[in-house]
This record gives C-alpha cells, structure tokens and sequence, in this order.
C-alpha cells in the first residue's frame, strides 16, 4: 500500500504540531488530497476522543457534536480506535468533511489497528489523512498509544473527551492537551455511570462542559454557521429535531418520512410541527414532502 513521509524540516510540516515538547521528526501518511498538508494546515483541528466501550448516549453525543464541528469548517482529529472515536471519524465523513486518523500502529494495511477499522482507514484517506509517526510496518504495542494521544492533542486547537472511566487513554490525551496549552472540554454524564467518571472528573478540573458544536466554536472564537444558529436559536425542542434531522442530511432535502425516523418523534408532532415552521418561513417544502432549511 503506497504511503508518504513528511519530516519535521518540510514546510508543509503543522505548525501546531512543532509547538509541543517533542513533536514526531518523520510523519508517514497516506491522503488521496492533493497537498494533503496544505489543504488541512489551512483549517482548525479539534480532537475528539473517548471511551472504547462507549454507550449509545456516548455515540449520539460525537454524532450531535461532530457533525456541527465539521459543518462550521472544523477538521476532525482522531485515534481510530473503537468507540467514540470510531464515532467521530464517520460522523465527519457523514457531515462531509475532513477527518485525520492518528494511528498507534504502522500505516500498511497488514498492520493497522484495529484491523475491525481497515474499510474506515481506506474511507479517510479518500477525505483526510491517515498518519502515524511509527515505521508504516510496525505493528501497534501498548507504549505506541500515549504517544499517539499527544499527537491528537498537538494538532488541535482543543481536546473533546465525550466519555471515559476514572483509569483512560483518553484522559492521557487531555493531560497531554492541557500540558501544551491546548483547550479541554468534556461531555457531562450520568453520575451513576462509570464511563462518565473521567468527563465528570476533568469537568471538576476546570475542563468546559460541553452539549453542543457552539460552546467549543465560542471558546475556539470560531463563528457558528447560520443554519446551526438557526437551531440552537430555537425554543421549541420539537421544532429544533426537526431542523436537526433536515440538517444532518447534508443539507439536501429531506423527506418527511426520514424527519420522523431521524428525530424520533411521533408523525402527528412532525406534520404539525412542520406546517407551523413552514408558515414561518423556517422550511421549504421543494416538493414531495421533501424539506431544506430556508
């Protein structure tokens, strides 16, 4: 499988990346962009990882929040590892943007960790970048991943840790991010919940809570695209599922039907709902109980 390298003395090295103690002298990777490291330089990077064994709250969590980063220009960076990060990589896919992978193995396809995520692997590369600072053959060990995590870390503005225990790889990545002057926002959760612990903690900590995209772009004095002000402006909790569901759709039209399965809610509250925002100018019906945000 063909790879690249890219050392510390290029100029189309991150810069953030050169800002931590000890950044990697040679990164391998593998992009279908053209310039792959112009094109990403160019954009903020926010990290976003978390438990391997993530909840469904904890998955719904990263989709919510991703697909809002990406939607306001952010790059995703992550680790590729089961769970939440796995999450944040195909939500930005879905959201279509960018997304870097930080491996804890090689890049070669016989070694990639974990092999459950080779098709994503191959997915990224298409739309981002898939990198490790390991000899592309190596295969992954236990001491590769901390030092993977102050990669995540050392190319983002800021860390999102959406759920982990009390003992996590994730909380090394916002210890890294918190020793290189990066900011660290964590997902509140259950208290009864053993994957909340560490968020919780970090929270307890001084890390900003986080419920939505806007109170990371507010802290990263990034501005919020129009649509997603649209929705967080709302005050009706139905009518903001409704936007939601039409929003996650990429924008395009999205049929009345899919607005139900997506947000969840009953089809007499949608039709209703729906009608109002309509009167309202809020949607456009483009025919065929097809909907856009106006």
């Amino acid at each position: 499988m063909e790879y690249s390298k890219i050392t510390i003395k290029d100029k189309a090295y991150p810069a953030q990346l050169k800002e931590i103690t000890v950044p990697p002298p040679v990164l391998y990777y593998r992009s279908q962009l053209k310039n792959p490291f112009e094109v990403l330089n160019k954009k903020p990077m926010v990290g976003v990882v978390g438990s391997r064994r993530c909840t469904q709250y904890g998955k719904r969590a990263t989709e919510h929040i991703v697909k809002s980063l990406v939607r306001a220009g952010i790059v995703i960076v992550s680790g590729m590892a089961e769970g939440i990060d796995t999450a944040a990589h195909k939500a930005a896919l879905e959201a279509g943007g960018e997304t870097i992978a930080v491996l804890g193995s090689g890049i070669d396809e016989k070694v990639i960790y974990p092999k459950s995520n080779i098709k994503l692997a191959l997915e990224i590369e298409k739309h981002g970048m898939v990198m490790s600072e390991f000899d592309p053959h190596s295969h992954s060990e236990a001491f590769f991943f901390p030092q993977r995590n102050r990669v995540i870390s050392g190319l983002s503005l800021g860390v999102l840790v959406v759920e982990a225990q009390k003992k996590s790889g994730s909380l090394i990545t916002a210890n890294f991010a918190l020793q290189q002057d990066r900011e660290v926002f964590a997902v509140p959760g259950g208290i009864f919940w053993n994957t909340s612990d560490g968020t919780n903690n970090l929270i307890k900590q001084g890390a900003k809570p986080v419920t939505n995209a806007e109170d990371i772009l507010e802290e990263l004095n990034i501005a919020m695209p129009d649509e997603e002000s649209a929705i967080l402006s709302s005050s009706d909790p139905t009518e903001r599922k409704i936007l939601q569901a039409i929003l996650d759709k990429n924008g395009e039209g999205v049929h009345i039907d899919d607005i139900i399965k997506i947000s969840q809610l009953s089809a007499n509250d949608v039709s209703a709902c729906i009608i109002e925002m309509e009167l309202d100018e809020k949607i456009k019906n483009l025919g065929g109980d097809y909907y856009i945000i106006k």
